[in-house]
């Protein structure tokens, strides 16, 4: 029987059978339901040999496909030597047990594969902590028998006698070897919690430390083209694959609109389907981001037969860590690909705020910066102020803030006459009390 290790997630080199139960109301692509599992495990570096696809009203709790579909598996394992089995759907540490004893092979759901993936692609010590966190939270229910060599330890399973490893006052009624794995784990767990949480309040001062810039934040699927978007915008080189989580890093440069106009344009880990809840979690510091962009670009894949589902995906995912409400324009990229020009228009009727781009030809970028200047300006007053001659880094932080339209010098007081966005207004009059809004403003 193959090894069944449950610690053991990876599926690289691995010949794998897919597996895919539909549930009425699943929003997957229908017309082929295991295209994305496909592209996950190929990621992976698994070497995708079948695939089975049941519709079902109900998951089996024992097996969560049916007895016969199940031993229609087998058989397919079988046929193609495959050596792990990749379901699209989450299972139960019991469901697991009981395919992989029917199958004699080992078998992943949709989570694990992911997790796979996120540590593979890992690079950065922020996002190695953030996978390894969502990792130990989603397979320590799953986990048996870890750290073998904790066994030796006196007192395990009641060795209490004479000889017992560890000597005078170790002895003991000992714990099972799993209570010790899981407090090991739980220890593993806090440490990592606090790791990342330093790494987020850092993130949130480095975002806020940037209050005086208007941000710019991309997101979407996976592998819809972020970072080579963000490379064709700025000189960020972004590393640029065809293949699903190339880049986990945010990663932010300047970017150069017209007319001396400037933003700040951070491109953000892509989101799937179905993405593991701990795994968001977990990377809540790098989408940092995101909630506080001043403006959010969505960027689709439109030649994928799945945008649809592709966006309901990322909007659910953003609504999650709050950015439901967020300024945001899709973006429909690949456009010089798309075969089917009519899913772009129902999407287009749906989703106002869209332009068509090619970030690989640079079609239609010039129609995002005018975009991106408009929002810009979008919230913009007509104010004028008066600041005490004295406060001079007050009033070098507003030349920074503001378009300084005229200035005026009374006394011990300088007037000015400025465009400015209404949020950095009101953070200005906010920070300092010296700045005294003379006119404008409501």
């Amino acid at each position: 029987m193959t090894d069944l290790t449950r610690t053991d997630l990876s599926v690289r080199r691995e010949r794998a059978v897919l597996v895919s139960v539909l549930m009425p109301g699943m929003d997957v692509d229908l017309a082929n339901p295991l295209g994305e599992l496909n592209a996950l495990a190929e990621t992976a570096g698994a070497l995708v040999v079948d695939g089975l696809v049941q519709r079902r009203n109900s998951y089996c709790s024992a097996t969560c496909i049916g007895k016969g579909k199940l031993q229609e598996l087998r058989e397919r394992c079988e046929a193609g030597e495959a050596t792990v089995v990749v379901f699209d759907n989450d299972l139960t540490p019991a469901q697991i047990r009981n395919i992989e004893e029917q199958l004699e092979r080992k078998v992943l759901d949709r989570s694990e594969l992911i997790l796979d993936i996120f540590a593979t692609h890992a690079r950065t010590l922020e996002s190695r902590l953030q996978v390894e966190l969502a990792q130990l939270q989603y397979t320590a229910p799953r986990l048996r028998g870890m750290w073998t060599h904790l066994e030796r330890i006196a007192g395990v399973g009641g060795a209490t006698g004479v000889g017992a490893v560890g000597g005078i006052g170790t002895r003991g009624p000992g714990e099972r070897q799993i209570e010790i794995d899981r407090r090991i784990v739980g220890d593993r767990i806090a440490h990592l919690k606090r790791e990342i949480a330093k790494i987020g309040r850092r993130k949130e001062r480095e975002v806020r430390g940037r209050e005086n810039e208007f941000t710019v934040s991309l997101v979407g699927y996976t592998n819809s083209g972020k970072s080579t978007l963000m490379n064709a915008l700025t000189d960020a080189g972004r590393t640029v694959g065809d293949a699903l989580f190339v880049t986990l890093d945010t990663r932010t440069a300047r970017w150069n609109l017209a007319e001396g106009q400037t933003a700040l344009l951070s491109d953000t880990v892509g989101f799937v389907r179905d993405l593991p809840h701990r795994l968001v979690a977990s990377f809540r510091a790098t989408l940092e981001e995101a909630v506080h962009a001043d403006l959010l670009l969505h960027v689709v894949d439109a030649s994928a037969s799945s945008a649809p589902e592709q966006i309901a995906a990322v909007e659910g995912v953003l609504a999650e860590v709050g950015c439901r409400d967020q300024p945001t324009i899709t973006l429909f990229n690949k456009m010089d690909v798309v075969e089917d020009i009519s899913v772009v228009h129902v999407l287009e009727n749906r989703i106002p705020r869209s332009l068509r781009i090619s970030a690989r030809t640079g079609a239609g970028l010039g129609e995002l910066v005018h975009g991106v200047l408009a929002e810009m300006t979008k919230g913009t007053v007509d104010v004028t102020v008066r600041v005490p001659l004295a406060e001079g880094k007050v009033l070098a932080t507003i030349d920074q803030l503001a378009d300084v339209r005229a200035r005026r010098y009374d006394g011990q007081y300088t007037e000015l006459d400025l465009t400015i966005d209404r949020r950095r207004l009101a953070q200005l009059s906010g920070r300092h009390a010296s700045v005294e809004v003379v006119s404008g403003g409501a």
